[in-house]
Parts: C-alpha cells; structure tokens; sequence
C-alpha cells in the first residue's frame, strides 16, 4: 500500500512538471491543404471551422481558449485523441488529411 502511494506520488510531480512552464496560447496555427494554407486562429473566440485538406474534410472547435480537431473522418481518428490544445507548443497533427494544429503566443 505505502509503495503504490509513493509511486502515485512521483507519477502526479512528474505531471505536475511536465506543464509547469508552459504559458496559455493565444493563437492555433492551422497548417493544411495542397498548395498549403496557412489559417491563424485565435483561441479567444469560440467558433468551428470546416476545412478540405488532402481530400479530406477535418473539423476542429475553439472552445474555453482550446482548439481541438472533431468529427473528423479520417480512417483511424488518431487526430480527435490528442484533445484539447491550449498551451504554447501543444500541437495535434491528421495525417491523412495532412493538416497540423500547433498553439503559439500572440495574436492571430
């Protein structure tokens, strides 16, 4: 029992460092299409944006200052797992679709 606490201990400092230093993004930087765009989207502004991107239709939320990749029809969904993206250097890539979201300072 004392062991699984202590080790439970580590595990929740280790996360705790991991985020630690990492400041609230302002900006999601949406990389996609053939020839690439680029889309430069603020995270204070709730919206959904519908995107064509290598023939594929991706869809990605801003919601709470977060941006996320849903509903995409990407075979696996690989894209909808890495969650909600809100800190500097978070990023999220669909590979079929060959799209990338990475959160950067400032604004849009």
């Amino acid at each position: 029992m004392l062991f699984t606490l202590a080790v439970l201990a580590v595990a929740g400092g280790l996360f705790w460092l991991a985020g630690r230093g990492k400041a609230p993004g302002g900006v999601a930087v949406i990389r996609y299409g053939q020839p690439a765009q680029t889309l430069r989207v603020p995270l204070n502004q709730e919206e959904r944006y519908t995107l064509t991107s290598n023939g594929y239709t991706i869809h990605l939320e801003v919601k709470a200052g977060a941006i996320a990749f849903v509903d995409s029809p990407c075979p696996d969904h690989t894209c909808e797992t890495f969650g909600w993206l809100h800190a500097t250097g978070d990023w999220a890539a669909c590979l079929p679709a060959r799209a990338t979201v990475t959160i950067e300072e400032g604004a849009p």
